[in-house]
């Protein structure tokens, strides 16, 4: 499992954002995002492409610090994530505290929960820290191209997806322009520059490199 700890940016001069993204949430995964304390949000997630996923949805509007831990979670059946325990909650406590210090970098990060436990780390640990490390730096990447999106972008991104999902790209930058009232040129332009197709090249580079520290980290297995 991995543990997601989301953390709203500002809120003491903002509203409070937590139960807009849970309802978000609630339409991306079915995994159940909770108010865990104050203004920040927790969930357990099965599958690394869901938490690619919901990281840079958090991402876009700029309004939260992202935290992802990989290790060991010990939760009984139907509990609360707020009575969990075990080095994955602990490591993303440590990633949402380092994603507030990433300054001027996109306020997100990975982290091992086995690394630090042991005075002699194993090797398989070392790896999944590793890959922690280059998860991290391709959501990054991938978050950064999310949050310099315009308006505009979004209104024919957001469009795309749906019908990328269902397997109809042919044909679909001439629907979305039909839609929006807009030329297929306008359609072309805001892919090209929102980065839109690099992103989705690289959502399941990024799942990789979650999946295999999932499978390196003791204690999570």
């Amino acid at each position: 499992m991995y543990v997601l700890t989301i953390d709203q940016r500002g809120s003491s001069t903002d509203v409070d954002r937590v139960p807009d993204l849970i309802s978000e949430l609630a339409g991306l995964t079915p995994a159940a995002f909770e108010r865990s304390v104050g203004d920040e949000l927790q969930g357990l997630v099965a599958h690394p492409a869901e938490v690619v996923d919901i990281a840079l949805h958090a991402l876009r509007g700029g309004h939260w610090y992202v935290g992802i831990g990989i290790g060991a979670v010990v939760l009984a059946p139907g509990a609360s994530p707020r009575e969990g325990a075990g080095t994955g909650f602990v490591a993303a406590r440590k990633a949402v505290e380092m994603a507030k210090t990433a300054a001027g970098q996109v306020p997100l990060s990975v982290v091992s929960g086995s690394i630090g436990r042991t005075a002699e780390v194993p090797q398989h640990a070392r790896e999944g820290a590793v890959a922690c490390t280059n998860a991290e730096a391709v959501l990054r990447l991938i978050g950064r191209l999310v949050q310099e999106r315009t308006d505009a972008q979004w209104r024919v991104v957001d469009r795309l997806r749906p019908l990328q999902e269902r397997g109809g790209r042919h044909g679909s930058q001439k629907l979305v322009a039909k839609e929006l009232g807009i030329t297929e040129q306008s359609v072309s332009r805001a892919v090209l520059r929102s980065g839109w197709q690099e992103e989705w090249a690289a959502r399941p580079a990024a799942a990789m490199l979650l999946e295999h520290a999932h499978s390196q980290i003791k204690g999570d297995r």
